[in-house]
């Protein structure tokens, strides 16, 4: 007989993406708190290395188990931005677009615009206060199986 398998962390999972490190910071400490598993990336290209990795964890673990429960992201970060992890994610998961949230202190130039208006994920507007985002979390792994309006 091997050694007993390791038990699987309790709480859901959440994908931070933003690259300040205090917001990612002060957001996986918030998280954290609340039993959640936390991974952050720096940026979108990391996100999608994460995403990919955990889609085919889920595809062993089985098609009910999502690979996070919720990616937040912020909009505009060097490298690969958020509207463009978003693009992605959409052609390479797309059930994973009801569970993506992002934030912005940007939301009046024009590519922001258009972007927030042809989403349907919901943009929490920086600075934001916990109360607003833990609202917003409930409402998105209420809503997660479908689509989700701000």
């Amino acid at each position: 007989p091997g050694a007993p398998a390791a038990a699987r962390p309790a709480g859901p999972r959440v994908l931070i993406v933003d690259d300040e490190v205090p917001v990612r910071s002060a957001l996986a400490r918030y998280f954290t708190r609340r039993g959640w598993q936390v991974e952050q990336a720096a940026d979108g290209r990391a996100a999608l290395a994460r995403v990919d990795a955990r889609l085919a964890e889920a595809a062993d673990e089985g098609p009910d188990e999502p690979p996070f429960a919720l990616i937040l992201s912020d909009l505009r970060m060097p490298g690969l931005s958020g509207m463009v992890f978003h693009d992605e994610v959409a052609r390479r998961a797309p059930a994973l677009l009801g569970r993506l949230v992002f934030s912005t202190g940007d939301v009046v130039s024009e590519d922001a615009a258009a972007f927030v208006a042809r989403t349907a994920c919901p943009v929490l507007e920086k600075p934001y206060d916990l109360a607003t985002l833990e609202a917003l979390v409930q409402r998105v792994l209420a809503g997660a199986a479908g689509a989700v309006s701000v």
